[in-house]
């Protein structure tokens, strides 16, 4: 059973959906020069779907309606840094891009929708990444904070509910992208990112320190990448592998859930010849701690031990786990994985769950006499997720709300194109650029409205 006033809906990111990229005084951000998401270098003139996205910043009162017709009550969205700060460093804040999120936020109330606002989401101002290399810099840290005042203040009674950072962790991973780091990434030691990471969990904890002290209201939570490691095998090597990748995501929510650094974290730091750069109250401000944890999650790992088993995936090194089926991206299946991390979250930390981002990305054509997308490989998908974190309510879990990503089609973040389709909105736009920009539902639109009418107990129906 779902708890009653559990928050149903899903997710958008600005830099994927809002386009107008230079309009109303909106600076450019590293997602507008990244035209092939993280797979190719920084391109400032190559074509960039992202540069008109799904048209959201001209369209958010067509799209907020249809989502309000599935009876969202939660709209997880972020705001785009240099539409607010152009440069970043900017001495005052630009009031057409603050307007512009004020009449977001209106609209999701007139139709009884709470947002919950994500402050970066893989879109720092491209003037931070040149000048100051991201949050490699310290001075990104009083930037940020500046621009989390702003918007603290603008938008206070408005939005009580906020994400620092999307998916902090994959800065490891993909430094630009997470850290808007702007050199490259085969001339970062681990240490540097190690050093960014550092500088990045400040800036949530005083986030979160500001926000509680703006608005005794606001609630503010991390946001992580969540994905399980299995062993490959029972061998001791295995496990020991698995406990090691794990300790490299818990390192974040750690941090900001806890307020330490954990112990492990003096191997890590040992184990890469690194130190951290801290400064006097450093440990004071990693204090102010979250008050609940979101994560994506898409799917599970499987890791071995052997290096020579391994293959580079977008979410990290991993070996092909064969009991489970994957996406047309090749992306593992994994219902059941969600079950596990809502329990070991929960066990591990204690505080309330919400599941930021959780969906299917598929290639899919609009049927011209229907007008829809007949996507059963997606109901059944997202049935399969839901009825394991029904488990997990079971389990004593606290989970308080679910998102379901790109709920209306949008720019992959990952490849930057239109092609990985995850909505249950059919945009009618190409990856060459071509398309009406006009919105379709799919057949998981009806079936995602009767889930939330029911709160949850369709899902035991036949879809």
């Amino acid at each position: 059973m779902f708890p009653n006033g559990f928050l149903w809906g899903g997710a958008l990111a600005a830099n994927q959906c809002e386009g107008a990229y230079r309009e109303d005084g909106k600076g450019l951000s590293i997602s507008d020069v990244m035209p092939h998401g993280v797979m190719g270098p920084p391109d400032a003139e190559a074509f960039n779907l992202k540069h008109i996205g799904i048209d959201f910043y001209h369209r958010y009162e067509e799209d907020i309606a249809l989502l309000a017709q599935m009876g969202f009550r939660v709209l997880r969205i972020s705001i785009a840094w240099s539409r607010i700060f152009p440069n970043g460093d900017d001495s005052t804040p630009n009031e057409a891009g603050l307007a512009f999120y004020d009449r977001v936020f209106d609209a999701c109330a007139r139709r009884g929708i709470a947002p919950m606002v994500t402050l970066s989401h893989y879109e720092t101002p491209l003037h931070l990444a040149k000048t100051y290399d991201g949050f490699r810099s310290r001075r990104t840290i009083d930037l940020f904070q500046r621009y989390c005042e702003t918007v603290f203040r603008r938008y206070r009674g408005k939005v009580r509910l906020w994400l620092t950072f999307n998916e902090i962790n994959t800065v490891l991973n993909h430094p630009l992208l997470s850290g808007g780091i702007w050199t490259p990434q085969d001339e970062l030691s681990y240490g540097d990112k190690l050093q960014a990471i550092h500088h990045e969990l400040l800036a949530s904890a005083l986030a979160t320190r500001m926000a509680h002290e703006i608005d005794p209201e606001n609630r503010v939570g991390c946001m992580v990448s969540s994905v399980p490691n299995y062993p490959l095998t029972p061998a001791p090597a295995d496990q020991i592998a698995v406990m090691l990748a794990d300790q490299t995501n818990l390192l974040f929510t750690d941090v900001q859930a806890r307020g330490a650094y954990p112990g492990y974290m003096r191997r890590i730091l040992a184990e890469h010849g690194a130190a951290l750069a801290m400064e006097p109250g450093d440990e004071e401000i990693l204090k102010n701690t979250v008050d609940f944890l979101s994560f994506s999650y898409y799917l599970s790992r499987c890791i071995s031990a052997d290096s020579d088993k391994m293959q580079t995936q977008f979410f990290g090194a991993s070996v092909p786990n064969p009991y489970l089926k994957t996406t047309d991206w090749g992306w593992p299946i994994d219902p059941q994985g969600l079950r596990l991390t809502l329990n070991r979250l929960y066990e591990r930390y204690g505080k309330p769950l919400f599941i930021a981002e959780n969906g299917l990305g598929a290639r899919e054509t609009l049927d011209p006499d229907t007008k829809t997308v007949c996507d059963d490989y997606r109901i059944e998908y997202l049935r399969a997720h839901l009825l394991q974190v029904e488990q997990a309510l079971s389990d004593g879990v606290d989970i308080f709300g679910y998102a379901a990503w790109g709920c209306i089609d949008l720019v992959s973040a990952s490849t930057a194109e239109m092609e990985k389709r995850y909505g249950l909105i059919y945009v009618d736009r190409n990856n060459d650029g071509s398309g009406s920009l006009r919105r379709y539902p799919k057949k998981s639109f009806g079936w995602y409205r009767d889930v939330i009418a029911s709160n949850g107990a369709s899902l035991h129906q036949n879809p």
